[in-house]
């Protein structure tokens, strides 16, 4: 009798059950074995993992529909896995959050806002922001979301620091050409006086002070390399027509100022792997990619203000009881379960997966952040002072200051009028919306003037630890030993996920990976149970 690469699969799996059948898929090379699965890139669960033995997939109960929960049902589903979402807030995507006009925002405390945006205004209240390299642009591409670029760092924006005695903010451009300017000076300076001969050879100085030339910006020897005023630091008069050939901005600080000013200690921010350019945004909102994941799912597999009130872990499945919508206690069982909510949540809900997991989930210490939007009724920062998109650093207690990087040329537009965190975000978090906008109004005065104030239309502020459900923007931890290990792996029939197993802590792609890894687990051990 000859047996074709699928029948003899099937005889492998109706014999020595899904167990054995992925071992030979394995040595086959046609599936990825527990080692292999830690050094290749993610494949999706499939049907025919399933249908060579017959069987079917699992049922699994995911706690939390933000992007990690979204992402282990969209890609479990992919094999058929009867999936369940349950979500206690009244909407998916956790902290990736697009707040828009006539949306509520609800704090612990029971104040409430409503965003009272122009149509097209809105407002990334979690992550705002993606890298080139992250999983999550995968997503974006495999689910249709258009992206768009993000302009993370512009030459435009201001560097302010009031308590380096600044009384005016720096263009970026500018602080950027007299720091890298100044350096340079100074290396060449120390290169020619042979200050670096036990490092350099004579052709290694040539070629170094060439490079210094060029990216300082500087005279030559003649002139003691000296770092002067240059069109790199910008124009009070921009060139033009005619006689028109710009005015330079005039004399240069002096070295120690600019050292003592600190601006040198944002360019680094640059370099970021996590933020270096170009960097991109789903078209219209953050929340194009749970709307996306959410569809794919199906909108029956997900119950929105479904709080999970008990985790219990059976010999052969899982038990969650949740309050429903109409706060009706309600019962799911299921084959498996995959806790998706943040770990502080998770640790004060009741559950029998022993003490050292309790102990482990109360281990990751919350950051809270902060983030207002500040619409205006026209956007000045475009005509008024030229900038399109882009951040301001500051050292205020507003942390930075993001212009939009989209709607250009449209009446209105947001600018995120504080991004913080820690101790910052905490201050604010103290206070009303009210003052909250009164506060950042103040301080945002100090970089643009009184239009900051007289301009504005409306606001809209979030303190994430204030935020029910979630209590935090991200978690951080002591160690990645211990507890971090303990949750990264499976408490009897329940398994974790989210950004905070992760190395990318705060990030979507964090939560993705942690689903991915999550996802692949779950699914070669239903296929050795089946």
């Amino acid at each position: 009798m000859s047996y074709t690469r699928r029948s003899f699969l099937t005889a492998v799996g109706a014999t020595g059950g899904a167990g054995a059948l992925l071992a030979t898929m394995g040595a086959l090379g046609l599936a990825p074995t527990a080692e292999a699965a830690t050094k290749t890139a993610f494949t999706p669960p499939q049907p025919s993992d399933f249908s060579l033995t017959g069987r079917a997939g699992k049922k699994v109960v995911i706690l939390g529909a933000g992007i990690a929960g979204l992402t282990t049902a969209y890609e479990l589903g992919k094999a058929g896995y009867d999936c369940t979402l349950l979500e206690a807030r009244d909407r998916v995507g956790g902290r990736n959050w697009t707040i828009r006009n006539g949306d509520r925002l609800t704090e612990l405390s029971g104040a409430t806002q409503t965003a009272r945006f122009a149509p097209e205004t809105y407002m990334n209240a979690g992550p705002a922001r993606l890298a080139q390299w992250m999983v999550t642009l995968d997503y974006c591409r495999e689910l249709g979301v258009p992206v768009e670029v993000f302009t993370n760092s512009n030459a435009q924006a201001y560097i302010f620091h009031e308590a380096a005695g600044m009384t005016a903010p720096v263009r970026w451009r500018t602080a950027k050409a007299d720091v890298y300017g100044y350096i340079s000076e100074l290396l060449a300076t120390a290169t020619d006086a042979g200050a670096l001969n036990a490092k350099l050879t004579a052709q290694d100085k040539e070629r170094l002070l060439s490079f210094l030339s060029s990216f300082g910006a500087i005279g030559g020897k003649s002139s003691g390399f000296a770092y002067t005023d240059n069109s790199r630091r910008g124009h009070s008069v921009d060139p033009g027509a005619g006689d028109q050939e710009g005015t330079l901005l005039g004399s240069v600080p002096s070295l120690s100022s600019v050292l003592a000013s600190g601006v040198g200690q944002r360019f680094s921010f640059e370099f970021g792997y996590d933020q270096a350019m170009l960097m991109f945004q789903p078209v219209g909102g953050m929340d194009a990619i749970p709307m996306a994941l959410a569809k794919a799912i199906g909108k029956h597999r997900i119950h929105t203000q479904s709080r999970a009130t008990k985790i219990t872990n059976l010999e052969t499945g899982v038990e969650v009881e949740y309050q429903d919508k109409n706060g009706k206690t309600q019962l799911i069982t299921a084959d498996y379960c995959v806790a998706a909510m943040p770990p502080h949540i998770l640790a004060r809900t009741p559950h029998n997966l022993g003490a050292d997991v309790q102990a482990a989930l109360a281990t990751p210490v919350p950051t809270n952040a902060g983030k207002i939007g500040l619409e205006y009724r026209r956007r000045w920062w475009e005509t008024d002072e030229n900038i399109y998109g882009g951040v301001t650093n500051t050292d205020l207690d507003l942390g930075t200051l993001w212009y939009p990087s989209s709607g250009y040329h449209q009446s209105t537009g947001l600018i995120v009028g504080y991004y913080n965190f820690g101790a910052q975000a905490d201050a604010y978090a103290a206070l009303s919306h009210a003052e909250r906008e009164r506060r950042a109004v103040e301080q945002g005065m100090k970089i643009h003037g009184a239009k900051y104030r007289d301009e504005l239309k409306s606001s809209m502020s979030i303190a994430w630890k204030l935020q029910p459900h979630i209590e935090g923007a991200w978690v951080s931890w002591p160690s990645r030993e211990g507890a971090y290990q303990l949750l990264n792996r499976p408490a009897g029939r329940v398994h974790f996920a989210g950004d905070w197993l992760s190395y990318m802590i705060a990030w979507q792609h964090g939560a993705i990976e942690s689903a991915r890894k999550t996802v692949t687990e779950l699914h070669q051990r239903a296929l050795k149970e089946s």
